[in-house]
């Protein structure tokens, strides 16, 4: 079972793209949408932007996992039939560039390896907040 991710292009209004994975196939649609379809167990950031008539509305990126038979999967849009999310700082309601910056070390360093990053936690980012107002 390959995962697909449809991929849309209207400069400077909507656009999906991959920022980085290794796509097992690819069918076009159209000039605008294309669908890239991932082999299990492949790694993939899907990037959503859109903007309206005052500038960018939604910026996102979402790094997940393609789904492996009988795995448990995350919804994501625009995934089908979605994914293992990697990560999850988003859902948490903090803005990524607040994040403690280990943790996106922590991140690459686990992908760079194969490996799943633990997730960045409330408690993990209190504690973060704690140590960077103590910080000179």
């Amino acid at each position: 079972m390959l995962t697909q991710v449809e991929l849309l292009w209207f400069e400077g209004r909507i656009e999906r793209w991959i920022r980085f994975g290794r796509p097992a196939a690819e069918r076009i649609l159209d000039r605008r949408r294309r669908v890239l379809s991932f082999a299990p167990g492949e790694t993939v950031a899907l990037v959503r932007w859109r903007a309206n008539d005052y500038g960018t509305a939604v910026s996102r990126i979402d790094i997940l996992r393609a789904a492996r038979p009988g795995q448990a999967l995350t919804v994501v849009p625009f995934v089908t039939p979605g994914g293992e999310l990697l990560l999850r700082v988003e859902q948490l309601g903090v803005d990524p560039a607040d994040a403690a910056f280990d943790h996106w070390r922590h991140v690459h360093n686990r992908l760079a390896t194969g490996e799943t990053p633990r997730p960045y936690t409330r408690e993990r980012h209190r504690a973060w907040l704690l140590r960077r107002r103590d910080e000179p």
